[in-house]
């Protein structure tokens, strides 16, 4: 088995990753595995029922929000899957499924400069794109750039 992996966020700042993704599947002939990523560490300090209740509105919105991805790629005649994993650390999750798919690329969204809140600078996501090339053996494309 091998493929492309991309993680998303969903929202229209995914959209550059999603086409991007698309784009790598319909030159390479490769599948998508579009990846989400729940973290709920969060909800540890509210009350049980209403954790339950959010953990599963939030697994529903990131089913949602990988069927849209599914579709986008359909549309093009691209083979996606979509994978929801639990974990408080993204770049862990997006190892493992490198290494479970035997990702021969991995898609990944840059930040855009006016959201001042973003996960990482540009540096730091280039040090993580780095580290996912070494652990895994993928190639690391962001979007705008093409597969080498």
């Amino acid at each position: 088995m091998s493929g492309i992996v991309c993680a998303i966020r969903g929202g229209a700042s995914s959209q550059p990753t999603i086409n991007q993704a698309i784009g790598t599947a319909i030159a390479t002939k490769l599948p998508i595995y579009f990846l989400y990523v729940l973290n709920l560490d969060f909800l540890k300090k509210g009350s049980q029922s209403r954790t339950q209740t959010i953990s599963e509105e939030m697994q529903e919105l990131g089913e949602f929000i990988l069927l849209a991805a599914q579709d986008q790629a359909a549309r093009q005649g691209v083979t996606a899957e979509g994978v929801i994993r639990e974990g408080h650390v993204v770049g862990d999750e997006i190892v493992d499924l490198c290494h479970e798919v035997t990702a021969d690329y991995v898609v990944l969204g840059r930040p855009r400069e006016a959201i001042e809140q973003n996960v990482f600078t540009h540096e730091q996501l280039d040090q993580f794109g780095a580290h996912i090339e070494r652990e895994t053996g993928a190639q690391v494309i962001y979007p705008g750039e093409a597969e080498q």
